[in-house]
């Protein structure tokens, strides 16, 4: 049997830790286990239990100190000699995490990390090895929503990491909470490229217009590139999207979904730790 594995990635402050204290708090609520691993050698406190640390292995700010390096090189150097490492200190981190277990890595902000460095494809791959399903799950802040250009911007980003490391993926609009009207992403969240190309020619000068065009044509090509909205103070969103993530990973088609201890007369309790997928669409 599979383990299985959600790799939340995405800009810095897109919300990505908070999501995952989030979702360890929503599986705590109904019965589920998940396991919570920080690949970000720059992270200093946590709101969620962490069963892994990457900076057991290697932090930045030592890198920085021994090596001169700064923020952006240093963090490149920490997940390049992760990388180096994958075989031996994860592979020893993660054998106690057996068939049908729940793993969430919880991953560092830098972009080019998912655009074009191969360190998180490689990763990716070595788990792919180790028989987890993988799903990506790519943050993106709602405000880049508030303007189309900053929206094509953060679909590029989304679909660079996408083609990248070549497994399922789902977009998520974060920190909808925060949004004074919710009205205005919507046309964002499944985007209609003729709408998209009519915004982005408004917006920019005449000479852009084939750009655009192109831009519009390659998020309408690559329809996948839709988003999911999420509001960290409301449950049923977060069970929303995580049925979709469960849906894209098969979690719990081949295995029974792993549930606490927990009394068996609790009327809700059976129905707590079981999901049902079918009625959900892949994203």
């Amino acid at each position: 049997m599979p383990r299985y594995a959600q790799l939340v990635i995405g800009p810095a402050g897109s919300g990505k830790s908070t999501y995952c204290h989030n979702l360890y708090q929503h599986c705590q609520s109904v019965g589920r286990v998940i396991h919570i691993v920080n690949l970000d050698p720059a992270a200093e406190t946590f709101r969620y239990p962490v069963s892994v640390d990457i900076r057991e292995l290697i932090s930045l700010e030592d890198v920085m100190e021994e090596l001169k390096l700064g923020p952006n090189g240093g963090l490149v150097y920490c997940m390049e000699y992760l990388e180096e490492n994958l075989d031996d200190w994860l592979s020893e981190q993660l054998e106690d995490y057996i068939d049908d277990d729940y793993l969430v890595f919880d991953c560092p902000g830098q972009i080019e990390l998912y655009s074009h460095i191969p360190v998180l494809r490689t990763f990716v791959d070595q788990l792919k090895k180790w028989d987890f399903a993988v799903c990506a799950v790519y943050m993106l802040d709602s405000q880049f929503a508030s303007d189309v250009t900053k929206y094509i911007s953060g679909c590029m980003a989304s679909l660079s990491a996408m083609i990248q490391l070549e497994v399922p993926h789902v977009n998520v609009l974060t920190k909808m909470d925060l949004l004074p009207s919710k009205s205005n992403v919507d046309k964002f969240l499944d985007p209609d490229a003729r709408l998209l190309l009519g915004e982005l020619n408004d917006q920019m000068a005449p000479r852009f217009q084939k750009l655009n065009k192109a831009l519009a044509e390659l998020v309408d090509d690559y329809s996948m590139v839709s988003f999911l909205p999420l509001d960290i103070r409301d449950e049923e969103s977060i069970q929303y999207l995580l049925s979709h993530i469960d849906n894209a990973i098969q979690f719990g088609e081949d295995a029974e979904v792993k549930i606490k201890d927990y009394d068996a007369d609790m009327g809700e309790s059976e129905d707590a730790g079981n999901f049902d997928m079918g009625g959900e669409d892949e994203d």
